[in-house]
C-alpha cells in the first residue's frame, strides 16, 4: 500500500467546490428510475444516459472530482466508441466503482439486512484497478425502526466495511465507506443521531482493528435527518448543527475528507443542508457531497430517454451540480435556485 498515493487521492476526491456523481445504480434500482419518466432500462439506454452526464463538459470540469460506477458501465464504450471511463478521465474526474453485491437478510435479525460482496473482492478490484478505477464504494445498510437496529446487525455491517477497505487499500484504491442510517422510518433527528453515532462509533472501531489508514480512505455518512414519516421534522439550522456535532463526536481529523450521501432528500434539501453545514464552519475535514438522486432527478426528467433532450438534460445536471459546488463551499442560497441560466 503506498499511502502518499491514496491520500493524494482521497484529496483530490473532496477538492474545493467539488464532489462525486453517484451513477452506481443497481440495475433494479436504474430500472425504477426509468420506469418513472417512461424509458426502458437496456444496456444501450443506460449508457446513453450516463453518456449524456458525462459528456457535459461544464459541470463535469467544474463541479465533480469524481464518479461511482456500476460493473456494467465501467466495461462500456460511448457511441462513438470511446469508453466511458475515458470520458470520465477527459473531464478532470476520477472513476470509482461500486464494489458492494447488494444486501441480504441478515440471520436471526428480523428487518436487518448485511452487504455482500466480499467473496473474491481482491481479484475484482485488481481488475478494476487496471481498467482505472482509482477508488471504491461500499454501502452498508442500518435501518431504524421497532427493536431496530440491533448490535448484531451495526456490528457485522461495520465489520464488512473494514474488510473491504483494507481489501482496497491493497490494492491500491481509496475505499468510500458508506455506512448508512436510512431515513425511511418515523422516527425523529434525535433518534437518527443516536443511530448513527452508535453506527460511527463502531465503524471506526473495526476500520481501526482492520487496520485501515485513515488518511487513504473517506467517509459516505447520512446527515442527522428525521425519518420522512416523521410528524416533526427538522429545519435546516437543526440539521445541520447535530450533523456537525455528531460527526465531530465521532469522526477523526485524519479522514480526508466527507462526502454526504443524499439518503432520499429532495434536491434542493440536500443542497440548502450541505451548505448550512459548511457555513457553521470551523470542521477539521473538507465536507462536500457524494449524490445520485439529488443531482440526477431533475436531468432524468428532462432528457425522458430522448435524444433531443440531451442538452436539457445536460442543462439540468449543471444547474444541480453547480448548486451543490457552492453549497460544498458554504456560498449557496434558496434564491440562486431560480436562475438556472446563471
Amino acid at each position: 500500500m503506498n499511502l502518499t498515493d491514496l491520500n493524494k487521492v482521497a484529496q483530490a476526491m473532496v477538492q474545493p467546490g467539488k464532489g462525486l456523481l453517484a451513477a452506481d445504480e443497481s440495475g433494479g434500482t436504474i430500472k425504477k428510475r426509468f420506469d418513472a419518466i417512461g424509458v426502458t432500462s437496456t444496456e444501450e439506454s443506460r449508457r446513453d444516459y450516463r453518456e449524456m452526464l458525462f459528456r457535459a463538459k461544464q459541470p463535469m470540469a467544474q463541479a465533480i472530482s469524481g464518479v461511482i460506477l456500476y460493473d456494467e458501465t465501467i466495461w462500456q464504450d460511448g457511441k462513438d466508441g470511446t469508453p466511458l471511463i475515458k470520458l470520465i478521465e477527459q473531464a478532470g474526474a476520477i472513476p470509482g466503482i461500486k464494489v458492494d453485491e447488494g444486501t441480504q437478510a441478515l440471520p436471526n435479525c428480523p428487518g436487518e439486512t448485511i452487504t455482500l460482496g466480499l467473496d473474491k473482492l481482491a481479484d475484482r478490484l485488481a481488475k478494476y484497478y487496471k481498467q482505472g478505477a482509482r477508488f471504491a464504494k461500499w454501502r452498508a445498510v442500518i435501518d431504524i425502526g421497532a427493536g431496530i437496529p440491533t448490535y448484531a446487525a451495526i456490528h457485522t455491517n461495520a465489520h464488512a466495511l473494514a474488510r473491504y477497505a483494507a481489501l482496497c487499500q491493497a490494492a491500491q484504491i481509496v475505499p468510500i465507506v458508506e455506512p448508512e442510517v436510512l431515513m425511511d422510518g418515523d422516527h425523529d433527528i434525535d433518534r437518527c443521531y443516536e443511530v448513527t453515532q452508535f453506527v460511527l462509533k463502531e465503524t471506526f472501531q473495526e476500520l481501526y482493528y482492520a487496520k485501515v489508514a485513515l488518511e487513504g480512505m473517506i467517509l459516505k455518512p447520512n446527515m442527522a435527518v428525521a425519518g420522512k414519516k416523521s410528524a416533526n421534522q427538522a429545519g435546516v439550522a437543526e440539521v445541520a448543527e447535530k450533523t456537525v456535532r455528531l460527526l465531530k463526536a465521532c469522526v477523526p481529523a485524519a479522514v480526508p475528507g466527507i462526502a454526504f450521501l443524499s439518503g432520499g432528500q429532495s434536491d434542493v434539501d440536500a443542497t440548502a443542508h450541505l451548505d448550512a453545514i459548511n457555513k457553521l464552519g470551523g470542521l477539521p475535514w473538507p465536507v462536500t457531497f457524494s449524490y445520485g438522486r439529488a443531482l440526477q432527478a431533475a436531468p432524468q426528467q428532462a432528457w425522458a430517454g430522448k435524444l433531443e433532450n440531451v442538452v436539457a438534460g445536460q442543462q439540468a445536471f449543471a444547474h444541480r451540480a453547480r448548486m451543490n459546488s457552492l453549497a460544498s463551499k458554504g456560498q449557496w442560497t434558496p434564491e440562486l435556485e431560480q436562475n438556472k441560466a446563471a
